[in-house]
């Protein structure tokens, strides 16, 4: 499975790359107001800047909600750098989006996605990536893993290459599940990932090795 990270903070990105597991980005408007960034010019920038950091996908999303806009926007996004991957909502004019840039090479990420039929439906257009969001389903009082597994299920059957990208992700336990059933990416912030390193067994077993070792030298 790859691990994405969502944010728009730079040293975040940096971290997630240093760790040496990191193979893409993902962003949406709010990750970039809450840096600060404003204005199309700076909002540009700052994508280049990320992509310049990440070897590997950077979801870049339109704002908006109309055929014409979303294929206006995602071109001019797609123009950045070679490794954006325009993000786009599930609604009707985003799934005509879908088509259109599928059709013209270039890759997306179908967003705010909640059911199987949604899942189809982007399959269908040809979106690259899915975006099935956990964490807001079980808010809900729904199971959001129970999603990852179905749509994996339909993919496999119907032969769908479309890559299901898990997001909305709240701890380190929707990582190792969303694994098992059938993710292909992750998407979520750097301490879901870095949790994933947590285990009181492996902090008393070096704790144990260290004292053994400063017994047996001195």
């Amino acid at each position: 499975m790859k691990f994405f990270v969502d944010t728009a903070n730079l040293d975040q990105i940096t971290e997630a790359g240093e760790l040496g597991v990191l193979d893409g980005v993902t962003t949406n408007p709010s990750l970039m107001a809450k840096e600060g960034i404003s204005g199309e010019a700076n909002i540009r920038a700052h994508y280049k800047a990320i992509c310049d950091i990440v070897d590997g996908d950077v979801s870049a999303e339109v704002i908006s909600t109309d055929f014409e806009g979303m294929i206006r926007e995602g071109s001019s996004l797609v123009e950045i750098d070679d490794q954006i991957v325009v993000k786009v909502p599930m609604i009707k004019d985003g799934v005509k989006a879908l088509r259109w840039f599928t059709d013209n090479g270039i890759r997306t990420n179908c967003t705010l996605v909640f059911s199987a039929g949604q899942a189809i439906l982007a399959a269908k257009a040809g979106a690259t990536y899915l975006s099935p969001f956990i964490g807001r389903i079980d808010d809900i009082n729904w199971d959001g893993l129970e999603l990852i597994g179905q749509i994996a299920e339909i993919y496999a059957v119907q032969g769908f290459t479309t890559e299901i990208l898990a997001a909305s992700i709240r701890n380190p336990l929707h990582i190792v599940r969303a694994a098992e059933l059938g993710a292909d990416v992750c998407t979520c912030p750097l301490n879901s990932i870095l949790g994933l390193l947590n285990h009181p067994l492996t902090d008393i077993g070096l704790e144990k090795f260290l004292a053994d070792h400063k017994k047996a030298n001195g």
